[in-house]
């Protein structure tokens, strides 16, 4: 009795199993399909109110940042080709004076910073 009943169980759970997997590969697919209907959506709008699409730009600004930052690493250039730099200078450190105090009857003002707040 007990073989039938170990059967019955490994059966049960690989028909669970291949549920699981179906619903699972199910879900993924669909997330695909809607992440591909949103960003040919989102293109056509862009290309309609005559702006470029959002992933080309944002494409082009990945790879304008990679290639700002990895001179010399992809693939085709050997190493030691990279365009020589600059020289590297030193400069002198010195101490630079606290600012003057601001007059009492202006008020002061926080400048470009929309956090900073004055407390008197």
């Amino acid at each position: 009795m007990n073989g039938l009943f170990d059967f019955f169980a490994r059966l049960v759970r690989g028909v669970l199993k291949l549920v699981l997997g179906v619903a699972a590969l199910v879900f993924v697919l669909s997330l695909l399909l809607a992440t591909l209907v949103v960003v040919l959506g989102v293109s056509l709008w862009a290309l309609i109110t005559g702006r470029k699409p959002t992933p080309f730009v944002v494409y082009n600004r990945f790879r304008q940042t990679s290639q700002r930052y990895t001179q010399g690493v992809w693939p085709g250039r050997g190493p030691g080709t990279a365009p020589p730099m600059g020289d590297v200078v030193d400069v002198q450190a010195h101490e630079v004076p606290d600012a003057p105090a601001a007059p009492r009857d202006v008020p002061p003002r926080s400048g470009g910073d929309p956090m900073a707040r004055v407390i008197r």
